[in-house]
């Protein structure tokens, strides 16, 4: 799809830092472009925690301060607001995150946000990455139920004089007549739609990782981190997770969660210990998940975004499912390219 030329071209556009050029992001099935705030907040994450059943953590809400990750919206800076909470119930990465993922795809294939789209349920659904096929009752619900979910996230602006509260998302309406879908945002926070402060996030990472949730929701916030990123706490990463489980289980699940992002080649780090504090040093994130020692990178090209080529990712899918391994696919891909 050709890039539109509108109001939406500051929400995709990245300068790069060798050349100078104005370059888009152009979110498609394989990449979003989201609000840096809302990927390192605890917003969304595992949709478990083995010490709790599933109905009784997701259900309960928790607030965070969002004061520092949202401070630069319009809205703050017109009314002088100086704290911004946001308050909600754990919303997952298998569903919650998906759906949040078709909104915004969905600004953007919009062209505009004025507060209000309408699109196909049908349409939804593949923005979202769901097979436009299972658009059936019981995908149906699972919508309807994120939805509601996100539509229960209340952002709350306070100063000295007064004090602002709405939503994510302030309403959704499917029409079963239709088949299509409404959803409603706040006008006031069309900035944070827009996404003046964003990451370019590649869903491959995610695909790579089926039922692992943490190493999920890891991935969205050690991607938004700044480029050679100070060290990271153990105690940071767990309040991303939002646990509820003893300190010690937490932290064997961030520790496993960080070893399958190593494991599918995203991640490179080295934990250290400073007194009684746990850190981990990123010292490299790979969202193209292909070995350096296979493919040899040229870094010049680190600051460019990649052309994603969606047929040759089905490829290497058959390939994978054939059996092929990591590093066979990766000679593949070198001897296709020397061709």
């Amino acid at each position: 799809m050709a890039k539109k030329v509108n109001d939406l071209d500051s929400m995709t556009e990245e300068v790069n830092k060798k050349t100078g050029e104005v370059v888009h992001l152009n979110p498609s099935a394989t990449a979003t472009v989201q609000p840096v705030a809302l990927m390192r907040l605890g917003l969304f994450v595992p949709n478990t925690d083995h010490a709790k059943a599933k109905s009784s953590v997701n259900t309960v809400k928790s607030t965070v301060d969002a004061t520092e990750d949202l401070y630069h919206l319009e809205v703050v800076k017109r009314e002088g607001y100086k704290d911004i909470s946001i308050r909600s119930e754990r919303l997952d990465m298998a569903t919650d995150f998906r759906v949040w993922l078709g909104i915004i795809r969905s600004i953007y294939d919009n062209g505009t946000f004025a507060g209000k789209l309408k699109l196909p349920f049908t349409k939804f659904l593949q923005n979202c990455g769901f097979d436009s096929k299972r658009s059936n009752k019981d995908m149906k619900k699972r919508i309807d139920d994120s939805l509601m979910r996100l539509r229960g996230v209340t952002i709350q602006f306070r100063n000295d004089t007064g004090s602002l509260t709405t939503g994510l998302v302030n309403s959704a309406h499917y029409n079963m007549v239709k088949n299509e879908v409404e959803i409603e945002g706040d006008h006031r926070l069309a900035d944070l739609y827009q996404m003046d402060y964003k990451v370019y996030l590649r869903l491959k990472a995610i695909d790579h990782l089926p039922r692992k949730e943490s190493a999920q929701a890891l991935y969205t916030f050690i991607e938004s981190l700044p480029r050679n990123p100070a060290p990271v706490s153990m105690k940071r990463l767990r309040e991303r997770l939002r646990l509820k489980s003893r300190i010690a289980y937490q932290n064997h699940i961030v520790r496993k969660a960080l070893e399958e992002l190593k494991e599918i080649n995203y991640l490179e780090y080295t934990e250290t210990k400073r007194g009684r504090s746990v850190y981990f040093n990123i010292t490299k994130r790979n969202p193209n998940l292909i070995p350096d020692k296979s493919l040899k990178l040229d870094r010049s090209t680190e600051d460019e975004p990649q052309v994603v080529d969606e047929a040759m990712i089905a490829k290497i899918s058959k390939l994978k499912d054939s059996g092929f391994s990591e590093e066979e696919i990766a000679k593949i891909l070198i001897s296709l390219d020397s061709r």
